[in-house]
């Protein structure tokens, strides 16, 4: 009986590339999925390209994918983050496992949101990152979000000056994607990347999107505290620069895209997002969390073996 060819073989975590060494994402919509050895096929009615999973942050999936279970296990070993997305990216739909399966920045970060002070602190740290200049510590959460509208109304009036694109107000319908003025077409595109790029930083290091300090009650409450921190200075001002020379191109969003990911390489985007997310969350910038052997968890005797049977009233497992 002829031996059954399994592909690829699974790489070690070792040989993986860290989240903050890869390529930051890659849309994809109208397209057939599939794998040939570490790759993954992707095909259109314009040809064939090979993507490198294990390079790359996070694939944002639109409308038309097929994907196959063979280029589903190459995602899955190598830590792709995989967000289903509607048209445009403009809805986020469901996401994969990603890189990390350590718990150690999600127990920390359990650990801040759970006590009303350390969340917080935390909370201003997030304003004090926009606000170098000055300090936030005695204000409240009120008086930040007044301070945070204001700076982000400021920040719209600049790019309005700067590129010389008409601006009103923000507008955005997730319905009806093409109602929206080319600007604030630009802005939805630009901002969906920027929350792809962030949840894939935040799974990828083992935190939970959904245990917001600022933002809360929603499965993805922390994807848009961190991606607040970037608006001001990546997703705005490169949807401003693109309306100003696409205005009339009527796949604006497209080119928001390929913006986006030009500046997240040019700026390095992905090494800071590493560095702040660790910083929030009280991690030491040089620890790499790995999960390599499950244990128990006891309040007086520490940690203790896992997948061993115990007696009741006795200390070591048989």
């Amino acid at each position: 009986m002829a031996k059954k060819n399994v592909g690829a073989k699974k790489p070690k975590r070792a040989e993986l590339g860290r989240i903050s060494e890869r390529v930051t994402f890659l849309y994809l919509e109208h397209a057939q999925l599939s794998r040939l050895d570490s790759a993954i096929q992707v095909k259109d009615k314009r040809g064939t390209v090979f993507v490198p999973s294990a390079m790359l942050a996070v694939l944002m999936l639109g409308p038309g994918v097929d994907v196959t279970h063979r280029a589903m296990e190459l995602i899955g070993q190598s830590g792709l983050a995989v967000i289903w997305v509607g048209e445009q990216g403009v809805r986020q739909y469901a996401y994969g496992r990603s890189l990390n399966h350590s718990s150690a920045l999600l127990e920390a970060q359990a650990t801040l949101v759970s006590s009303q002070n350390r969340r917080l602190a935390v909370a201003r740290k997030m304003y004090q990152m926009r606000f170098p200049d000055e300090d936030v510590s005695r204000y409240s959460m009120q008086e930040l979000r007044g301070k945070e509208g204001a700076r982000v109304r400021r920040v719209y009036q600049e790019q309005s000056q700067r590129t010389g694109v008409a601006w009103q107000r923000r507008e955005y319908n997730p319905d009806n994607f093409e109602a929206s003025s080319p600007i604030n077409k630009a802005l939805t595109a630009a901002h969906q990347a920027l929350y792809g790029l962030s949840y894939a930083v935040i799974a990828a290091l083992g935190a939970s999107p959904g245990l917001g300090f600022v933002h809360t009650g929603h499965d993805l409450a922390f994807v848009y505290d961190f991606a607040d921190l970037y608006k001001a200075t990546i997703s705005i001002p490169v949807a401003f620069d693109v309306t100003a020379k696409f205005a009339t191109d009527p796949d604006i969003a497209t080119k928001t895209r390929l913006a986006m990911r030009d500046r997240f390489a040019a700026d390095k985007t992905l090494v800071q997002m590493v560095k702040d997310l660790k910083a929030l969350l009280e991690v030491a910038d040089d620890v790499v969390p790995d999960a390599t052997v499950m244990q128990l968890w006891d309040d007086r005797l520490g940690l203790q073996k896992f997948g061993v049977q115990y007696h009741e009233n006795e200390d070591e497992p048989v």
